[in-house]
């Protein structure tokens, strides 16, 4: 799998609908334009295909313009990132991983029954041939840095929800065969908020993500009233004990969580680390916080040619995730 950094041939993602994770019409509305959002900042970049269930056509079009491409077909949700394949490649030519998906470990407000077949029908709109995988996953759980290296949380691949009876030892070789990496390191669990309604379980790509070999950037939760202060310095240490397949020390990077710590009632997982990287430029999560401006700094700092264009993602996180996981990169071959 190469790593996000990689040139991209283009971006697909799939266009809310009616479902149990926008209950409301307002709610649908908002994310609706949340996602349209995202699909012109990256737009700016490189190509776009959104995947539109049957019937949503004329209002994806509505807020998408001419300049996103739509292919039709059965959804239940939108998450790309999750439902879509990964693609990989031998160096001349692409392929698509179709893992297992059942709806984030059964959840009961999931429905899956469409959209464990989008990874396929993406793979087929792309022209590439698909590796099934028996293991249960989802683009968010895993992240490559493109040299052997690839982070995975416990909760996730050796949850019961998803894969009840794998060993660590089988879940490694699984993922190792499919991605082509040597070595996982694991972290113990997602951020709190992730746990909550419409959560993950504790998907890897709002803790820490690799920006370049042997350097990793991870959410960082500074106030001690938020159950994820205790749980990202954790994952700090962990990385900063780790060592990548080239057995080279992590350079850390550590992002500060926005200031806010409550949305609806609930502990937020709001997360500057689920960023999207596309040609020339970074896609970076917003929240009207005044910490927005940092984070940004700090991806300017890390990817010095590429532009950093800050997108509002409240109404995406309301949902159960971020611009990262509304979006699926189609490296170039």
């Amino acid at each position: 799998m190469p790593p996000e950094w990689a040139p991209h041939e283009r971006t697909w993602m799939a266009w809310p609908g009616p479902n149990p994770t926008f209950a409301s019409a307002a709610e649908l509305d908002g994310a609706r334009r949340a996602w349209a959002a995202v699909a012109h900042a990256v737009r700016r970049f490189e190509p776009v295909t959104m995947v539109v269930g049957p019937g949503q056509e004329d209002s994806a079009r509505a807020l998408l313009g001419p300049d996103i491409e739509l292919a039709v077909r059965p959804l239940d949700d939108a998450w790309m990132r999750d439902i879509g394949p990964t693609f990989v490649t031998d160096g001349h030519e692409l392929a698509a991983v179709d893992w297992t998906f059942n709806g984030w470990g059964a959840q009961g407000w999931a429905r899956w029954e469409r959209d464990r077949h989008i990874a396929r029908s993406v793979a087929g709109l792309a022209g590439v041939p698909v590796h099934g995988s028996p293991l249960v996953n989802e683009g968010g759980a895993i992240h490559v840095d493109g040299e052997g290296t690839v982070l995975l949380t416990e909760t996730v691949q050796l949850g019961r929800e998803r894969n009840p009876g794998w060993s660590r030892e089988q879940v490694e070789a699984e993922v190792h065969a499919r991605l082509g990496t040597e070595k996982a390191i694991w972290l113990p669990r997602g951020l709190s908020g992730d746990y909550g309604t419409y959560g993950t379980l504790g998907h890897v790509d709002i803790v820490a993500a690799f920006v370049r070999p042997g350097t990793a950037v991870v959410h960082v939760q500074p106030d001690p009233a938020h159950p994820d202060h205790g749980i990202t310095r954790e994952t700090v240490r962990i990385l900063r004990a780790a060592t990548d397949a080239k057995g080279r020390a992590l350079e850390v990077v550590e992002v500060l969580a926005p200031t806010v710590l409550r949305a609806g009632g609930e502990w937020v997982d709001y997360s500057y680390i689920n960023h999207y990287l596309c040609n020339g430029g970074v896609v970076l999560c917003a929240f009207g916080d005044p910490r927005d401006e940092l984070a940004a700094g700090i991806f300017r700092r890390l990817f010095p040619t590429r532009t950093v264009t800050l997108v509002d993602a409240r109404a995406i996180f309301a949902g159960g995730g971020g611009i990262h996981c509304i979006t699926q990169q189609q490296p170039k071959v």
